[in-house]
């Protein structure tokens, strides 16, 4: 047991304090076996979970969650300050440089009333202070951890912003007609390799047509996923209330069960 004298409330520092008594002699086994790479997951995990308190709109469970994200932020500080790297406090003198750097229409002299020229100061900024010296490059810089809706409408925006884009949404919209098109070509030839890839093609022209629509694909995608979920259910309770399993009916069968499902979910809505 090692010593530390509780509290009715605390701060970071107290955190700090925490974080590094569970690594060190006489702490948690498992805290001092955890490296960056072991509580990678974790990281992404506690981060979903937050959003999921946004979109839920429960700030009692947000707090929570942001504390859960901010543990893994202190544990991984803690692990390069065990390795001689750097602190937490390191990593907020950082991100304050990199707040008052980006907004020089409020920490200096430059002039930027709307949101348009905020943005565009920040990726001229971004791009000086990254050494990004091509258009390829702030693509390349496009973390590829991210969901890939989310990476792809990233890297369209961005090559937007270098004149490589659909004039309209329209266009944006036929080529998905085009790349739906070659995909049936490469099903009809039954060239495996090439279906990977034709679908790719299509799910990028999608994002793309989503981006000009002015549509979120990754929370689109949710929505549907969502939608799929609650109109199974709700089809599912229809077969078993008749005494059948849904995986014994044939399809045709399904789908007029499905069309009921849409329709009482529409009625209660």
């Amino acid at each position: 047991m090692v010593e530390y004298q509780q509290k009715d409330n605390y701060t970071i520092s107290d955190l700090l304090d925490i974080v590094r008594l569970l690594r060190g002699e006489g702490g948690c086994p498992w805290d001092r076996e955890q490296t960056h790479s072991s509580i990678r997951s974790d990281f992404i995990e506690e981060t979903c979970e937050a959003v999921e308190a946004i979109d839920l709109g429960d700030t009692s469970l947000l707090r929570e969650e942001l504390g859960d994200v901010l543990l893994q932020v202190v544990f991984h500080c803690r692990i390069e300050e065990e390795a001689g790297s750097f602190r937490f406090d390191d990593v907020c003198d950082e991100i304050c440089k990199k707040l008052i750097l980006r907004h020089p229409h409020v920490f200096g002299e430059v002039k930027a009333d709307t949101t348009a020229e905020v943005l565009k100061n920040w990726d001229a900024i971004k791009m000086d202070e990254k050494g990004q010296e091509t258009y390829t490059d702030t693509l390349n810089q496009v973390a590829k951890s991210l969901p890939s809706l989310m990476r792809a409408q990233k890297v369209g925006k961005r090559a937007m912003r270098a004149g490589m884009d659909f004039r309209s949404a329209k266009d944006a919209m036929a080529c998905i007609d085009s790349e739906k098109a070659e995909l049936e070509r490469a099903v009809a030839a039954g060239d495996t390799q090439n279906i990977e890839e034709e679908m790719g093609d299509l799910l990028f022209s999608c994002v793309n047509a989503a981006r000009h629509l002015g549509v979120n694909a990754e929370l689109a995608l949710k929505a549907s996923t969502d939608k799929f979920i609650k109109r199974f259910s709700v089809t599912e309770q229809l077969v078993s209330e008749e005494g059948h399993d849904m995986k014994d009916l044939p399809i045709e069968e399904l789908d007029i069960y499905w069309d009921k499902a849409k329709k009482i979910i529409t009625e209660e809505h």
